[in-house]
């Protein structure tokens, strides 16, 4: 199997923006304990504070798919869902 990579950034609207971020601490902690999750960077934009960069590497896409449906059900699937997310997945 081959390793999955994500890579982007999210757009946060301005008025949800100090929930998101104080929300993204949790968020990265629970995604690094994950079975089969290598590397997980979200880092806010220096030029722009609502773009949030990201970068995910999980060993396989049955590590990714049990990424996502735990994002989807989880407090931070709810707290950025009106977050735009702009990714590209390479397996």
């Amino acid at each position: 199997m081959s390793k999955v990579i994500l890579k982007g950034f999210i757009l946060v609207p301005e008025s949800e923006l100090k929930l998101v971020k104080s929300e993204l601490v949790s968020h990265k902690r629970l995604t690094l304990e994950e079975p089969g999750c290598i590397t997980f960077r979200v880092t806010e934009n220096v030029v722009n504070p609502c773009r949030f960069d990201v970068y995910e590497e999980f060993t396989d896409n049955v590590a990714f798919e049990y990424h996502q449906k735990r994002v989807k059900a989880s407090h931070w699937g709810k707290v950025t869902v009106n977050v735009e997310r702009h990714y590209e997945i390479f397996e």
